[in-house]
């Protein structure tokens, strides 16, 4: 062979390369003198000899390690083969048994061979009485057909499990078919049961639906159980399984009347703790259903914006109750709980508003609330900080394009809660971990961009002058700032008419 073919098997992997692999012939055996050496106490003494397990293992060329591959799944098969056989053993074992004690037959009549797709055969000696009674598939084939000798031969090619088949025979000669199948798996009693329903062993369908029924089943074992029952069309003797899944015919009304109980429990529950994760438990499941375009029923836009109504009404008597009160610490304690109780349910019907593209209506409802804004700017910044977080969120999604309402809308939101927002910043960032102040930042930012140049102005230099005075307890919004300045000062827009009637002068910059 060429020294540059070497060379190339050698870059390739499938010749080791002598200089970086040291390799021993298995046939060479090796002699070994034992000497003593003396070493003092503080010198290392010598290293134990190499055994087996922990000498260096060459350098693998590719062909080697793609052979020891190989060589492992051909042994897991032949485990996973020698373990099927061992277990159809015992099934034939069970059989005789059986056949003996129970019915009182001794030789089978009918030879049964059953061979897998990849040619496994197994054959068994059955008897015609028993198959006769039990499977209307081998009573009609059964009766068509007797030799000499064994009366009878029969074989089923082309099986998925030889060791299921072989099973369900067994089934056929025990007498409580319930009892046998406790503690078996659900994929097991699926794969007895299609066997059944192929060999028409009724006793073998009810018994494993009967199973399939009382036990309990994962998500994954419910997709499968529902797709068998639906290939075999069992019919009636298949409806108490499915009672499990399938809810009577229902309507859209009726499913919104249980959503509507399902949300007024949440926002009414007494516990705190429960509270909080139910509402995260149902706001992932209405978010999943949103992802499924097939659902037929929802909750409706009308049943959250009802609840929305409701917490808004709660907020306004509670702001009013806070204004006039004169009492105890406890009290207002228990009046502040209650505030940002009803703040969080209305931010909680928000969030769902938004997932389910229906937020747009509640932006114009906001921004309608001149009296609870009023109410708001009149209390105390303890009691009303969770108030303003609705507004963030709202900017949040006309920021990233969440929701779609129109520029009037848009600084209608703005100009009734930007400054209660601006008041609260502080006390929102300091009583939550949960808020994110880059996040508000940048939705605000986003949501005023959106407006005319008119109105940017107006609101950014209200905005610069509060800024200044107070620094990190107001929003930092500079980046709209920026885009403002740029847009009114440096961009030219000549051509695009302007009816805005700003006073601020374009200059022609020399290019």
């Amino acid at each position: 062979m060429a020294s540059r073919e070497v060379s190339t098997m050698i870059k390739q992997g499938f010749i080791s390369d002598p200089t970086l692999s040291l390799s021993s012939s298995p046939s060479r055996t090796t002699s070994t003198t034992t000497t003593s050496k003396l070493y003092s106490p503080s010198s290392s003494p010598p290293p134990p000899p190499q055994t087996e397990s922990t000498r260096p293992i060459p350098n693998q060329t590719l062909f080697e390690m793609m052979s020891e591959e190989h060589l492992r799944d051909s042994k897991a098969i032949e485990e996973s083969r020698k373990k099927t056989q061992t277990r159809i053993a015992k099934f034939l074992d069970e059989l005789k048994t059986r056949s003996s004690n129970d019915w009182g037959l001794r030789s089978g009549d009918v030879r049964l061979t059953v061979v897998s797709r990849d040619g496994h055969r197994v054959s068994m000696d059955v008897h015609k009485r028993v198959l006769s009674e039990k499977s209307r598939f081998f009573a009609e084939k059964l009766s068509q057909r007797k030799e000499k000798g064994v009366s009878h031969t029969v074989e089923i090619s082309e099986c998925d499990d030889v060791e299921v088949y072989v099973e369900t025979v067994v089934l056929m000669y025990s007498d409580d078919l319930k009892k046998r199948l406790i503690g078996e798996n659900v994929n097991k009693v699926l794969a007895l049961l299609q066997v059944s329903a192929a060999i028409m062993f009724d006793a073998g369908i009810s018994s494993c639906l009967e199973y399939l029924e009382a036990v309990p089943w994962s998500e994954d074992e419910e997709e499968k159980v529902l797709s068998l029952l639906c290939q075999l069309e069992l019919h009636g003797s298949m409806t108490e399984v499915l009672q499990r899944v399938l809810s009577e015919p229902s309507t859209s009304v009726r499913t919104d009347d249980i959503f509507l109980k399902l949300l007024s429990g949440v926002l009414q529950a007494k516990d705190d703790k429960a509270r909080r994760e139910m509402k995260t438990l149902i706001s992932r499941l209405l978010r999943e259903d949103s992802f499924d375009y097939n659902s037929r029923l929802d909750v409706s836009k009308d049943t959250l914006y009802h609840l929305c109504h409701r917490c808004l009404c709660s907020l306004v008597l509670c702001l009013s109750e806070a204004m006039c009160m004169d009492s105890s610490r406890q009290e207002r304690g228990v009046l502040m709980a209650e505030i940002a109780r009803e703040a969080n349910n209305l931010q909680w019907l928000v969030d769902i508003l938004i997932d389910k593209r229906m937020a747009n209506d509640f932006v114009k409802l906001w921004a309608d609330q001149k009296e609870l804004a009023e109410l708001h700017s009149r209390i105390p910044t303890m009691y009303r900080h969770e108030i303003s977080r609705i507004t963030a969120q709202l900017c949040i999604a006309i920021g990233r394009g969440n929701i779609l309402v129109p520029k009037d809308s848009r600084f209608s939101l703005l100009s009734t809660w930007l400054d209660a927002l601006y008041e609260d910043f502080r006390w929102m960032r300091r009583a939550s971990r949960s808020v994110d102040k880059k996040l508000i930042e940048e939705g605000l930012s986003q949501t005023i961009l959106t407006l005319s140049l008119r109105q940017q102005q107006v609101i950014l230099l209200n905005w610069f002058h509060r800024f200044l005075n107070k620094g990190d307890d107001y929003p930092n919004i500079q980046r709209a700032f920026e885009v403002w300045w740029r847009r009114a000062f440096i961009r030219q827009y000549a051509d695009v008419p302007d009816s805005s009637n700003m006073q601020i002068t374009i200059c022609n910059y020399p290019t």
